[in-house]
């Protein structure tokens, strides 16, 4: 079962690698222009991403991250994508280390939307679901990237370098 959370990091490390490279072209003020994405702009749709996967990794590590959902936590882009960086590499590491009797087991998180209610699910479905968050949202900033007329290049998972 590990072999596909180690996949999925390597593929969240490659996308954002391609995705940053691309949006380092684009002017600050076009970044953060308002395109009716659901966190707005490409720079807050960024940002989004990074603090889905810091509040699960805090979940997951015991360390946690509070954050709202829409947060900015970075509003330079240079700081946005070093801490990008950063956080990849801590989720290569910690995906890595994954074994099968912690996925199998039982994990309680609260909710950032559900502050009052506890939730537990098995903890491969909740690291599931974090591979399957940033995909979902490097998906809308593809779409974002390709309505400006940049090409993000392939994004299928079987042409991740090295995969085989």
């Amino acid at each position: 079962m590990n072999n596909y959370y180690t996949t999925m990091a390597a593929y969240n490390h490659w996308m954002n690698q391609k995705l940053y490279e691309i949006c380092a072209d684009i002017p600050d003020a076009k970044r953060k222009e308002d395109l009716g994405a659901f966190f707005k702009s490409i720079h807050g749709t960024l940002n989004h991403i990074l603090v889905g996967d810091r509040i699960w990794m805090g979940r997951f590590t015991q360390t946690p991250f509070v954050a709202k959902l829409d947060q900015d936590l970075y509003a330079d882009f240079d700081e946005l994508r070093k801490e990008r960086e950063r956080s990849d590499r801590d989720i290569l590491t910690w995906a890595a280390q994954l074994s099968d009797d912690w996925l199998n087991a039982p994990f309680t998180y609260t909710s950032t939307s559900q502050p009052v209610k506890s939730h537990t699910r098995p903890a491969w479905l909740l690291v599931t679901h974090f591979f399957n968050h940033q995909t979902h949202h490097r998906g809308q900033l593809t779409t974002l990237l390709t309505q400006l007329g940049y090409q993000p290049g392939t994004t299928d998972l079987p042409y991740l370098p090295g995969l085989m």
